[in-house]
Order: structure tokens, then sequence, then C-alpha cells
């Protein structure tokens, strides 16, 4: 398996999700974070089962919860892009797929 490598503003944006749902209801946030470790889990252990998004950028849908991951396979590892929220400012994580190859 590839290692799984989550860009800064993902595990940020992903965080700050998990704050917003355990301040609504107590343990909602741990579930969020569980949900998203079992599809970055899903991701690892078969990177080419979930669907093309645009260009290289795949997407798995978070269980439960209106989120995905969007993640890039490369030679060497797995980039996480976001954990974008299904109807929230589309598209903004465009951006951080030229920058992430960047860096």
């Amino acid at each position: 398996m590839k290692p799984i490598i989550l860009l800064p503003e993902a595990e940020q944006e992903m965080l700050e999700a998990a704050f917003y749902y355990q301040s609504k209801a107590s343990g909602l946030g741990i579930d969020y974070l569980s949900e998203v470790e079992r599809a970055v889990e899903a991701i690892a252990e078969s990177p080419y089962t979930w669907p093309i998004l645009e260009g290289e950028l795949r997407r798995r849908l978070v269980r439960r919860f209106p989120f995905s991951v969007l993640y890039r396979i490369d030679p060497d590892e797995i980039v996480v892009i976001a954990v974008a929220h299904l109807s929230k400012r589309p598209g903004y994580w465009k951006k951080r797929i030229i920058n992430s190859r960047l860096r």
C-alpha cells in the first residue's frame, strides 16, 4: 500500500468539520472523524476503485456525512487534496492541485 499524505489544508478542513459536528452533539465529531478515517483506509486499500472526478483527481464519499475525500494517486504516495463538503463552495480546492505539486 502507498502511504497517504493529507495536505495541511485538507487536514484543517477535516478538523474544523469535526469541531462543528462535536458542537452540535456530543460524540458526533468523533463519528465524523471515524467515517473520514474509514474512507481514507478504503482509498489506501484500493485507490483505483473510486471514480475520477476531474483530471487525475478521484473522489470517495464519506458515509453518513455530506463530505468527500478528494485525492490524487502519485507514483509513491496518495495525496488527499481536500475533505470537501458536497454542497459548499464547489471547486474551491482546484488551486490546491497545482500548489500540491510544488511542495
